[in-house]
């Protein structure tokens, strides 16, 4: 067995002490920490925050030698070895790891030592109690089996490999915590960090959720835990899957109040998030592609595949929600109309196709750069656009009511239970054997091409209309249709934020007049015809013209003054507003009724 310890040592200085023993080392012992954090497709180099590494054996100092960015070679120990570490934990996103005087979290991957050639060998985690007064009311929490520990969750635990030790994040502070059951199993939420919420109604919707997730792929759930491991934050949005976990970071504003009516849009927000990670807890933790079984931590595991597993994800997440009752039907199609938006903003679709996306996440997706949205397309926002058409073209094809549903549970009985890796391409073959449709010309239009979907007919024939019309602002997401000018505005071809007294351009949108008239991501728009320009303001100054109206504009690039003419052109139809249609026949609304159960 491999045991580590965890001591807070110095939380003014952000640093977590982290010790391995190893009994009965090698001559030569090999150890490194992962570039990589699963679901999270991008080398971090985690190895980058090693501040300090020594190692001991018997009491006595041995060699050890940095062999690359990520791995040390150990050499001259005798009975047993210990390695201690200390690492620089000030990254509070849910993929790092992060301490200070109001909290301790961090993942695995980021503070414990593999051992080469022993990743298989049962571990042993011991948390102990940091020293520093700010403490005192601190308390773990974690999905990690418990082998014993005191009152506040400090002491000893245990997993069976080091890849279940990497796979329960650990947070340790005075959070919030509520516990429920689901499928037979104990779950909880904490929350980190200062919020006001209603506890009792966060209980009960997750309740709901998690039981509607478990009834799809059918009990019991593939964990005997599982924590909601929460950050409420001013302003900050994010999720990571783990087997028996997962971590959010979300604004405290989503949380729900106590009293408060309905299900607001900001809360709906904080419970699709829920529940695109604990769907994952089924849809990639388990079935999963080939390229990750197992995980090679320290390179890119390349696969085409990441749309089936985020993209489905993407489109489950809501649709889960309406099943469980948390959401009703209107909010459900809205909330779909602003992820076919996010799709149909971005002209990248027609350059990369969904299997390059997931192919090039690596060095793409995580890596956004302002020509991106030009370029690329998210594996997650047109998969689950994709995931959409695929359910609706099986669900109209097959008169025994077959569905995504069905192809989603196959996969989960015959790769996902087993442990069986998903190879390239298996997913369409056992799409096609499951529900008994011609299958091919789909996914080489959805997957491997770059054409849209026609997605507009697929929905009619569930008595459910698409339009498309322009944005009536840079706060209109899709969906229900905002307040705003009827007619269409006009628009610079760019996405823009306040900044240097004007509007900085972050992306130029190709072909757009921006373009034409030669600006480029990082100019700052100061004046259109004359007139100081915000963010706030350029609507009604646009408003003023005609379309083709050619206008000067004033622009500072790397601070130098310069001015150009921009034919201003009307907003693209790239917003989608989903709506029910006003008298479908019986064949749509049982369609309808089967699909959203509504």
């Amino acid at each position: 067995m491999i045991e580590y310890a965890v001591r807070l040592v110095d939380i003014n200085r952000h640093l977590i002490e982290i010790e391995c023993r190893i009994d009965s080392p090698r001559d030569t012992e090999s150890v490194r920490l992962p570039s990589w954090i699963p679901g999270s497709y991008l080398l971090r180099e985690y190895a980058r925050h090693v501040v300090s590494i020594e190692a001991s054996s018997t009491d006595a100092p041995v060699s050890v030698e940095k062999l690359d960015h990520c791995s040390w070679a150990i050499r001259g120990a005798r009975d047993s070895l210990v390695i201690v570490i200390r690492v620089h934990a000030l990254d509070l996103s849910v993929r790092g790891a992060y301490v200070d005087g109001e909290r301790a979290f961090f993942n695995g991957t980021c503070v414990f030592l593999g051992v080469d050639g022993r990743e298989s060998e049962p571990v042993a985690l011991t948390l102990a109690q940091p020293e520093d007064t700010r403490c005192t009311h601190w308390r773990v929490a974690t999905a990690m089996s418990v082998v014993d520990i005191d009152q506040c969750g400090f002491g000893r635990y245990e997993a069976t490999s080091y890849d279940e030790l990497i796979d329960h994040p650990i947070e340790i502070s005075n959070h919030a915590r509520t516990e429920f059951t689901a499928g037979g199993v104990p779950h909880a939420l904490v929350i980190a960090g200062r919020h006001d919420t209603d506890l009792e109604r966060l209980d009960a919707d997750l309740h709901q959720l998690c039981e509607a997730q478990i009834g799809f792929f059918g009990a019991p759930p593939p964990f005997d835990r599982y924590v909601f491991l929460g950050l409420a934050v001013d302003n900050g949005y994010g999720g990571l899957e783990h087997r028996a976990s997962s971590s959010l970071v979300f604004n405290a504003s989503d949380l729900p109040k106590i009293g408060e009516p309905g299900v607001p849009r900001e809360y709906q927000r904080f419970l699709s998030l829920c529940s695109h990670e604990y769907f994952h807890s089924w849809n990639v933790k388990r079935l999963r592609p080939e390229a990750f079984t197992p995980y090679r931590l320290n390179e890119r595991n390349f696969t085409r595949q990441l749309w089936i597993f985020e993209g489905i994800t993407s489109y489950y997440q809501d649709l889960l929600l309406l099943r469980a009752d948390l959401i009703g039907r209107d909010a459900y199609l809205n909330r779909l109309a602003q992820t076919l938006t996010r799709v149909y903003r971005t002209p990248g679709r027609a350059y990369q196709s969904l299997a390059d996306s997931s192919f090039d996440a690596w060095d793409k997706l995580y890596k956004p750069e302002p020509n991106s949205p030009n370029a690329t397309i998210s594996y997650y926002t047109k998969g689950a656009l994709t995931a959409l058409a695929l359910d609706l073209t099986v669900r109209n094809a097959t008169s025994s009511k077959l569905s995504l549903d069905d192809i989603m549970r196959a996969l989960w009985t015959t790769h996902g239970q087993p442990g069986r890796g998903l190879e390239e391409g298996e997913f369409e073959r056992v799409a096609a054997d499951v529900t008994g449709v011609e299958l091919d010309d789909f996914f080489d239009a959805a997957v491997r091409g770059t054409d849209d979907i026609a997605l507009e007919s697929l929905l009619n024939g569930f008595g459910i209309e698409l339009t498309l019309r322009a944005a009536t602002g840079p706060t209109d997401a899709g969906g229900a249709t905002t307040s705003g000018s009827p007619e269409q505005p006009l628009t610079i071809g760019a996405v823009y934020r306040d900044g240097g007294g004007g509007i900085e351009l972050t992306t130029v949108r190709e072909g757009g007049p921006a373009e034409a008239a030669g600006l480029a991501a990082g100019d700052i728009v100061i004046a259109i015809d004359g007139r100081h320009v915000r963010a706030g303001n350029i609507e009604q100054r646009l408003a003023r013209f005609e379309p083709a109206t050619s206008v000067p504009l004033a622009y500072f690039r790397r601070n130098e003054l310069r001015t150009t003419t921009i034919e201003l052109a009307p907003a693209p139809l790239d917003t989608c507003t989903l709506a029910l249609r006003p008298e479908p026949d019986a064949g749509m609304l049982a369609r309808r009724e089967r699909w959203l159960g509504v």
